[in-house]
C-alpha cells in the first residue's frame, strides 16, 4: 500500500509532467520554454504553481 507522502509525490510528478508537456507545446520562444521547464524541474511544487498562474499557454484559434 502506498503511503500518503508517496501518493502526494506521484501526484506532483504527474502535474509536473503535464506542465512540461504544455510548456513544450506552447507557442513561445525556445528560450522561454527552457526557462519555464527548468523552473518546474528545479522547484517542482512552487514552479508548477507559478507556471499555472503565469506560464505560457497554447493559443487556440477558432476560425
Amino acid at each position: 500500500m502506498l503511503e500518503i507522502s508517496g501518493l502526494g509525490g506521484l501526484i506532483i510528478l504527474a502535474l509536473d509532467i503535464w506542465a512540461i508537456v504544455s510548456i513544450i507545446g506552447s507557442n513561445t520562444t525556445t528560450g522561454k520554454k527552457v526557462l519555464w521547464t527548468l523552473l518546474v524541474l528545479i522547484l517542482p511544487v512552487l514552479g508548477f504553481i507559478i507556471w499555472l498562474i503565469a506560464g505560457p499557454r497554447n493559443s487556440v484559434r477558432h476560425v
